[in-house]
């Protein structure tokens, strides 16, 4: 699959960011796709470490994430950047920083996620241990929906512009990577990766399923799955038992996965 860098390499250096104030300001140059509600547009996210034994799998960069990754795609163009570096660069800007990291972390621990890998916590997969991960998106490049960042409304398998954004860019990426770990990042990336490995895209026993969304608004089915909250305390829009059956069923996969590396 060519490098579609190589398309938007002039386009990117073009940019006037300052005068992108919305997803509809993106200049036309970057559209890949418009079927009605839905647009697609270039995101310079195409560099993959064929090293990978964990891929991180969000649902789609927005809106932000596209200036961000233009503004460091630029910037490393602008320094002499060869472009696997300059693409590196691009797709790691800003992925899990802040508060979600420490969430996140903790959670992959907690499953055993880093004996698989041979290293004592999962917080070095954001430093010493980088290579052993894949930053990712199901929906590689932004997709908006009336203009508007797609989250997960309505499912990936049920749209067809949708399902073909999956198979175009996502399909791609996990073949380069089949005997890697994916971990979704919320239900709905764990509906579209069930999808694409039904269809053989890749294998069910390597997807992580019903890991808790590690952002903020989810601090309380984080701190029950991690044993930091108890479940009489429990407010009534979290379910116990459905996290209690999502850790333990984890934990058992890891185990197996062990059991046979």
């Amino acid at each position: 699959m060519e490098l579609l860098f190589d398309r938007y390499r002039q386009a990117i250096r073009d940019l006037d960011l300052a005068g992108v104030s919305s997803p509809q300001a993106i200049p036309a140059a970057f559209l890949l796709a418009r079927e009605g509600r839905y647009s697609s547009h270039y995101i310079p996210f195409e560099s993959v470490n064929p090293a990978a034994r964990v891929v991180v799998v969000g649902i789609s960069p927005g809106f932000a994430q596209w200036k961000n990754a233009m503004r460091e795609a630029r910037r490393q163009m602008a320094a002499g950047a060869s472009d696997e570096d300059a693409l590196r660069a691009a797709r790691l800007t800003g992925a899990f920083s802040g508060a979600i990291r420490p969430n996140f972390v903790a959670l992959l621990d907690a499953i055993g996620l880093q004996r698989w890998l041979g290293i004592a916590s999962c917080a070095t997969l954001f430093d010493v241990d980088a290579p052993l991960v894949q930053v990712s998106a199901i929906l590689r490049h932004p997709v908006f929906v009336d203009g508007k960042n797609y989250s997960g409304t309505p499912a990936m398998p049920r749209q067809a512009f949708l399902r073909e954004e999956m198979l175009r860019y996502f399909a791609h990426e996990a073949a380069m990577l089949p005997e890697a770990l994916y971990v979704p990042m919320g239900a709905s990336v764990s509906e579209g990766l069930e999808w694409l490995a039904e269809r053989g895209v890749l294998r069910a026993d390597r997807i992580l399923h019903g890991l808790p969304h590690p952002s903020g608004a989810n601090a309380e089915r984080v701190a029950y799955f991690l044993g930091r909250k108890e479940k009489a305390a429990l407010s009534g829009k979290t379910n116990g038992e459905m996290i209690d059956a999502a850790r333990v069923r984890l934990v058992e996969q890891m185990r197996l996965l062990m059991a046979n590396s």
